[in-house]
């Protein structure tokens, strides 16, 4: 099976997932929970994350074989789930609210924070549009990303600040709104040539 390496492509993937997991707008989140539990194990909330956004990778769309869905209707919901996020990031609205929870172990952390489901979503629709070495890249750089954010996200919040925070979402917002607008237009093409047939 021949590897397609391309930077283009990791790129792509890795500004797409970037936006959704949006580690720095969820800084304060972080310095929240750190706040109330002490401490917060870095390694293993980003080794939790990873895996389960790899897994959703291979196992996500067999998953949607068993429950009747192709791969290009979960692209085209997928596109539209990330339609909605980029505009919550860009209008400063919040129309999936997460609670801050008692415990910082693996939940909220690792699910549904960083690899929730918008970022799953993403893995699937990416998949149809992309190779799957260059998703795995991309996940990888994301959690290094991740990594870094979670054992110093308090000097972060200090060092960025709340407007530098908030301009970094909307940027990143409308970079996934265009995203989200290519995703949806490349699959359904192939979808509605599926129907048709």
């Amino acid at each position: 099976m021949p590897v397609h390496f391309s930077i283009q492509e990791i790129a792509s993937c890795f500004m797409v997932l970037f936006a959704i997991i949006d580690i720095f707008g969820s800084v304060p989140i972080i310095v929240s929970i750190k706040s109330k539990v002490g401490y917060l194990q870095a390694k293993k909330t980003t080794l939790v994350a990873c895996t389960i956004m790899i897994s959703f990778l291979f196992v996500g769309d067999k998953l949607l074989k068993l429950i009747g869905i192709d791969v290009y209707s979960f692209a085209v919901a997928g596109a539209m789930v990330l339609f909605v996020i980029a505009l919550e990031m860009i209008l400063g609205i919040e129309i999936n609210k997460i609670d801050e929870p008692q415990s910082a172990s693996i939940v909220p952390l690792a699910f549904p924070l960083i690899a929730g489901a918008g970022a799953l979503t993403a893995v699937l629709a990416l998949k149809a549009e992309y190779h799957t070495e260059n998703i795995i890249v991309a996940i990888l750089l994301n959690m290094v990303v991740v990594y870094l954010v979670l054992k110093y996200a308090g000097k972060l919040e200090q060092i960025l600040g709340k407007g530098v925070i908030s301009v970094m979402k909307k940027v990143f917002g409308i970079i996934l709104l265009a995203i989200s607008i290519k995703l949806f237009t490349a699959n359904i093409t192939s979808l509605l040539e599926k129907v048709s047939q």
